[in-house]
């Protein structure tokens, strides 16, 4: 009975988050936070009432937990919604960036820079242009040095166009400049950025039109993802996140 409580709690956030694609960060957050902290509040409630009562109070303390894990979790949900809407309304003033709302592995709102490379970098090449690195500092000085609660990850991609080994590595030193760029002249933290990673000319990643046919140059990019960090959620989850 117990997986079954917990695999539809689980079910519950995945038909939230399939049905939410044009829903801002806040209000997603705060159904996912619903829906999940409902689920962890009646099973700490129904423990709490057991050790007080018996049957008769676990019963009664999963309904009170219930309860109250559904407005914490809502709270939480809808605070950290609302950190990544202003942060992504941030990243949207940057005129060489394209700005997407989306989840992270937590199935927690997130959200998504991309710099075409064609901005970035000259063609095959790994060192930023003057214009790419006054953009990154626009970034930085705007976005993440405000946001510094959201962790940040950096990923290289490549469009099938050459060699695959070419690609990766391409991909990983373009990758490694945004970093470096950030971290050493624009006053980003190096904690700050969790992970850099090159993908390639990976399938998985290549971008195509609607005639199915590849677009080299939206598949050549660097994706930038800021999501809560753990000193985020906490705070969520305190009600202090401001």
């Amino acid at each position: 009975m117990k997986g079954l409580k917990v695999w539809a709690g689980v079910m519950c956030v995945a038909l939230i988050l399939s049905g939410c694609g044009g829903m801002s960060n806040t209000g997603k957050g705060a159904l996912i936070g619903t829906a999940s902290g409902g689920a962890a509040g009646t099973g700490i409630g129904a423990l709490i009432g057991h050790l007080v009562g018996g049957k008769s109070g676990a019963k009664k303390g999963a309904i009170i937990g219930a309860a109250a894990g559904v407005a914490v979790g809502a709270t939480a949900g809808t605070l950290i919604g609302r950190k990544m809407d202003k942060a992504a309304a941030a990243a949207k003033a940057l005129e060489a960036a394209q700005v997407e709302k989306t989840t992270d592995s937590n199935g927690l709102d997130a959200v998504k820079v991309t710099f075409d490379n064609g901005i970035l970098f000259a063609v095959g090449k790994s060192s930023l242009t003057p214009s790419a690195q006054a953009s990154l500092k626009k970034f930085a000085t705007n976005v993440l040095n405000v946001y510094t609660d959201c962790d940040v990850s950096i990923c290289g991609f490549a469009s099938s166009d050459g060699s695959e080994a070419t690609n990766l590595t391409l991909s990983q030193n373009r990758a490694a400049a945004v970093t470096n760029y950030l971290t050493g002249n624009c006053g980003v933290a190096n904690k700050q950025i969790k992970s850099t990673i090159g993908y390639g000319e990976d399938p998985n990643y290549l971008v195509y039109n609607a005639s199915g046919k590849e677009d080299v140059n939206a598949s050549r990019r660097v994706e930038v993802y800021l999501y809560a960090s753990d000193a985020m959620i906490k705070a969520a989850e305190a009600g202090t996140l401001q």
